[in-house]
């Protein structure tokens, strides 16, 4: 008794429930203080930078890393390429979180989060590009949650439920690959409206482009990175079938992103050309551009083009890594960087620790949240009643 007792104890007292435990109760605290004492409590944003890390971050990487969804179940389910089948569920269920949680996470940042569905179900500003982000979010969220319902309903046990879900798939999946188009783009469609607060290499009539291709690019590395940390500490959780595909899914997303990253790295350069933005090459912001464009997209183009050729998992690994840091790279400095940039640096915003540690918090809510099902629904593998299907 007493051993069962010490190993439970030793269970609950895990690095990982320990360090989870801290930021969750941080997070909470500032959740109380944000909610009683307003934005001003726990933010540094003002009337010139009334975006901050919450929008750049929470939102727009969120959304950008979440596409890994919509891009594994288009290549299954539209294109045929059944071998990607095991990355389907985790790539929704990555997505479906994703978004939640950037729903969850504009509750911080709007002034009177009590109002977040006026736009859609009260008063609609159907000339906004705001309400078609929020319309299409709103959507597509709907979607995800739909298409993880199989898992939970097989879990459940709900064999008449889970079916009629099943044959919506190709339905859904189309309506999913729109509404993402759709958001993606008009993310980077957003910032068009201040030519004049956007440093010259960061705006440019192709930004709608830009965040759609970025997008292809970045759910592919997320659902790799995503399945190298299910490996490794999810890997008792997987069947024979998850671990066998394995291989295929890696070095398939790597060739495909390697790709994309390729073209989007050649768009880029024809906006500058088109824009004639070369000179601004040269400067200190040139410099900054330059690391972002040749380190963190032709770089590792590359290196996803070599770890394909040479079947070298590790290196695609690391490279999804590398390229999920570009994607946040490039959204933050569209979004805080090299936005305001000529505004003096005591004027420039600046996020308060405490809209970091609220970030931290909502990530690590996800990963409680992702480990939770993981752990308990058919996610990593197949159920034993429905194998024969695929």
């Amino acid at each position: 008794m007493s051993q069962q007792t010490s190993a439970h104890g030793k269970r609950l007292l895990s690095p990982f429930n320990v360090v989870t435990g801290c930021i969750l109760l941080v997070g909470l605290v500032l959740t109380a203080m944000r909610f009683l004492g307003g934005l001003g409590t726990v933010t540094n944003l003002d009337d010139n930078n009334p975006w901050g890390v919450w929008i750049g971050f929470d939102l727009l990487c969120g959304v950008a890393l979440a596409a890994g969804g919509y891009v594994t179940s288009a290549a299954c389910y539209i294109f045929g390429l059944k071998r990607y089948h095991s990355a389907v569920r985790p790539a929704i269920l990555t997505a479906f979180l994703g978004y939640a949680l950037v729903v969850f996470a504009l509750h911080y940042d709007v002034g009177r989060p009590w109002r977040l569905p006026y736009p859609i179900f009260v008063s609609q500003g159907t000339t906004s590009l705001l309400f078609e982000v929020g319309l299409c979010v709103f959507l597509y969220l709907t979607v995800l949650f739909i298409e993880y319902t199989p898992a939970a309903l097989e879990w459940l046990g709900w064999r008449r439920a889970r079916n009629i879900v099943v044959r919506m798939t190709l339905v859904l999946t189309i309506f999913g690959v729109v509404l993402s188009t759709l958001h993606q783009s008009s993310l980077g469609a957003l910032f068009l409206i201040a030519p004049s607060k956007l440093h010259p290499l960061w705006y440019s009539g192709y930004l709608p482009v830009y965040f759609f291709v970025s997008s292809l690019f970045a759910g592919m590395s997320m659902v790799i990175f995503e399945g190298t940390l299910a490996h490794r500490y999810l890997h008792a959780k997987m069947d024979r079938t998850h671990l066998e595909e394995s291989e295929g899914v890696v070095l398939g997303f790597g060739k495909a992103a390697a790709f994309v990253l390729a073209g989007y790295f050649f768009i880029k350069i024809i906006g500058i050309a088109v824009d004639d933005n070369w000179h601004h090459l040269v400067t200190g912001w040139g410099a900054w551009f330059l690391v972002e464009l040749i380190g963190f997209v032709a770089l590792p183009a590359f290196a996803y083009a070599l770890g394909v050729r040479e079947r070298n998992q590790r290196l695609i690994r690391v490279t999804a890594i590398w390229t999920v840091i570009g994607v946040m790279l490039n959204r933050l400095n569209i979004s805080l960087v090299a936005f305001n940039y000529h505004l003096p640096s005591s004027q420039r915003y600046v996020p308060s620790w405490m809209e970091i540690a609220t970030s931290i918090f909502i990530v690590t809510l996800g990963i409680v949240i992702y480990r939770f099902i993981t752990t308990r629904m058919p996610i990593l593998y197949e159920h034993p009643e429905y194998r024969t299907e695929h």
